[in-house]
This record gives C-alpha cells, sequence and structure tokens, in this order.
C-alpha cells in the first residue's frame, strides 16, 4: 500500500506505511530505575455544541482510558497540565474535573498520579493575595484526591510579581502549607510566552538562583523539579545544584534520552508530554535501563527524537495538536477533535510528517488503521488518494 503525503513545498509524495507495528509487550516489572510521568492529553467531546472560547466538553469515558493504557505499561501520569490544554481550551472548571475523575481512578488501579495546581481561575489581572489563594484553592483539590501536587507556574503571578522577592513569598506559602512534598515546575516562555521573566528575571542565571532559593527554604516540601526550558545543558548543572533528595524530572522534549540515561554524576526522572504518544516504547526503553543497559535504553529511545522535536517546534505551545493526531491514528480515540478546535493549530504538511515519523517508529498498533485515517484526514483536505 502507499499513501500520498504533502510536504512543506506544495507538493505530494509517496510514502509506504510499514506493514507492522515494533513489537512491545504491555506491562512488566514496575519501572525500577528512573520515576517516569507522562503528562497526558484530554478528548474532546466531537458532538458537544461549543465554541473555541467557551468551555471544553470533555468526553470523560475515552479521556480516561487513555490513563489506564498509560498506567498498564508502568508509567505514571502528570494530569492536568499543559499537555491536557491548561489554558489553551481547558479551563479550572473543567480541569478540576479531571482532577477528581482521575484521582479516583488512580486510587481504584493503584496508578501513579501527580495533578497540576495552578491559578487558571482569575481571569484577570490579580494582587499576590488573590494569587496565593487561587493556588491554594487548588492545592486544596489536588490533595483531597490524594494525587500528588505539581506546582504549576502561573500566568497571574508573572504579571503580578514585582521582583524574585515575591515568588520567594508565594511559594514559600504555599510549601509550607502543603500535606505532601510536592514537584515545582519551571515552564519556559517557549510553552507559554506569558512567563517569560518567571522567576522574577528573563535571565536565566538570575532566574535560576530565585528557583534554587525556594527549594533551599523547604527542601523536605519539594519532592522534585519539572524544568521545561529546552537546554539540556542548564538542566544537567540545575540537577547537579538540588538539594540531596529533591530529583531533577526532565521536562525537555528535545534532550530526554540523554537527560534519563544522565552521567557519572546523575541523571534525570521524566515528566514528559512526548511520553503521551510514546508511552509503551518509553517504558520499554526505561526497563532496559533498569537492567543496567544504557546503550540498549539509547538505541530505543533515540530515534524517537525526531518525532518529538517535529511535534514541539516553535510554537512549541501547539504540540498538542500532533500529540492528539497521534492518539487518533493509533486508536485510542474515534475522532481528531480537540477542546478549543486547537486541531486546526498545524498544518497539514506537519501532520502529515508527524505521521510519517510516528509510522517508521511503529508507535500505531495497528498501522492499517492509522493509514486509513491519514487517508481521511487528507481527503478533507482535498489530497485525492
Amino acid at each position: 500500500m502507499m499513501i500520498r503525503l504533502p510536504d512543506a513545498t506544495g507538493g505530494l509524495r509517496a510514502y509506504t506505511p510499514r506493514a507492522e507495528p515494533a513489537r512491545l509487550s504491555p506491562g512488566g516489572p514496575p519501572l525500577a530505575s528512573r520515576t517516569v510521568f507522562s503528562a497526558a492529553h484530554v478528548v474532546a467531546d466531537p458532538f458537544a455544541d461549543t465554541t473555541p472560547d467557551g468551555p471544553a466538553a470533555v468526553d470523560w469515558e475515552t479521556t480516561l482510558a487513555f490513563r489506564h493504557h498509560l498506567w498498564s505499561h508502568g508509567l505514571g501520569v502528570a494530569e492536568a497540565m499543559d499537555t491536557a490544554q491548561r489554558g489553551m481550551g481547558l479551563d479550572w472548571r473543567g480541569a478540576a474535573e479531571l482532577v477528581r475523575r482521575s484521582g479516583a481512578e488512580a486510587r481504584a488501579v493503584g496508578g501513579r498520579i501527580a495533578c497540576g495546581v495552578g491559578t487558571d481561575q482569575l481571569t484577570g489581572p490579580a494582587p499576590l493575595d488573590e494569587v496565593r489563594r487561587a493556588y491554594e484553592e487548588q492545592l486544596s483539590v489536588v490533595e483531597e484526591t490524594g494525587a500528588q501536587a505539581i506546582l504549576m507556574a502561573s500566568r497571574a503571578l508573572a504579571a503580578a510579581a514585582t521582583g524574585p522577592e515575591d515568588y520567594l513569598t508565594v511559594y514559600g506559602h504555599l510549601l509550607r502549607q502543603a500535606a505532601e512534598p510536592v514537584i515545582l515546575h519551571w515552564l519556559g516562555p517557549m510553552f507559554d510566552p506569558a512567563l517569560a521573566g518567571y522567576w522574577g528575571s528573563a535571565d536565566l542565571d538570575a532566574a535560576t538562583e530565585t528557583f534554587l532559593a525556594v527549594i533551599a527554604a523547604h527542601p523536605d516540601k519539594v519532592d522534585g523539579v519539572k524544568v521545561s526550558l529546552l537546554d539540556a545543558r542548564r538542566e544537567v548543572e540545575l540537577r547537579r545544584r538540588l538539594p540531596r533528595g529533591v530529583r531533577c524530572y526532565t521536562g525537555d522534549d528535545f534532550h530526554y534520552p540523554e537527560l534519563i540515561a544522565g552521567d557519572d554524576r546523575g541523571f534525570s526522572h521524566a515528566l514528559l508530554g512526548i511520553f503521551d504518544p510514546l508511552g509503551p516504547l518509553a517504558a520499554h526503553a526505561v526497563r532496559t535501563l533498569d537492567t543496567g543497559d544504557t546503550a540498549g535504553f539509547r538505541a530505543a529511545l533515540d530515534p524517537t527524537v525526531p518525532l518529538s522535536r517535529h511535534l514541539f517546534q516553535a510554537p512549541t505551545r501547539f504540540y498538542k495538536t500532533g500529540v492528539v493526531l497521534l492518539a487518533w491514528l493509533a486508536g485510542h480515540q474515534e475522532h481528531f477533535v480537540m477542546a478549543g478546535g486547537l486541531q486546526s493549530a498545524r498544518s497539514l504538511p506537519h501532520l502529515a510528517r508527524a505521521y510519517e515519523l510516528a509510522d517508521g517508529l511503529g508507535l500505531f498498533p495497528d498501522p492499517g488503521l492509522a493509514e486509513e485515517r491519514m487517508a481521511r484526514l487528507l481527503a478533507v483536505y482535498g489530497v485525492a488518494p
């Protein structure tokens, strides 16, 4: 079989899909050498009468089924994060419902889960005390489910803070209140332009010092830090300065194999959006690493980097579109519709290349189904068989 795919020049080229998927057995022993979370996407309800700026309509059954897919391979779920379209289609009301539902499912099956805590119930400029109260409200919701909390970067805090001391004050207050150690999330402006200058400075060296000061003041309340700056050197330097017992969870979707493999001075754990489409393969790679076979780990995961770099290319914040496309092609959902109409955020050549790269890796359990669905999408855009 052959399919014609559009490229960036406006032309069409022939592509022959692979006949068989990669052979990856589900399940296996618990992941041992690294703690691994996949940030998970949400599945929209395609029949809901919604608008791009209205509340998201979520297909809860299919959304939760995808969490069970990730748990079945031994991955933890990072819930209600950027990958779930927080602030790009999913508002706080929808996120709170997602946290409660996913938390209940995690308890039922013993799945590991950590949930995002932010301030996105605020709809406009707010003073620092309102930002703090918004964080507290969301922290309470997450802790009530029994999930671990991830303190996400806040657009409202970035807008209200006048300098590093405001970050020290707000985060210090939250960490003192947290019932259990949390994960601190530093999300770079490539993922959300509203977070430019986070930690009180556009100078990343100065911002790093503030970030480390927050951790140093409350090391017993910080399980780890998730760093999403797409800068491997800076992440390595940061993790070497973390207090003993505080983990570094890479959020670098460009350099994750080398950062997870680590060096003789340490390694990163993982909390990654790219592990949404890579779940089974990522779990297989980490189990290989668990045996001490670093070369085998890299051999399994290094070939996935071109796909990840493609999905996360600038504007990086639209990577969710490619993630959902691959979930549809893989058969995890019956449509390619996203909250807020975000399925339109990437071009057809971009989506076609995502399909080609994922198919080449053997990510689709049924390559024939993926080919048929990709052909249907192409037909909508006027590409004849």
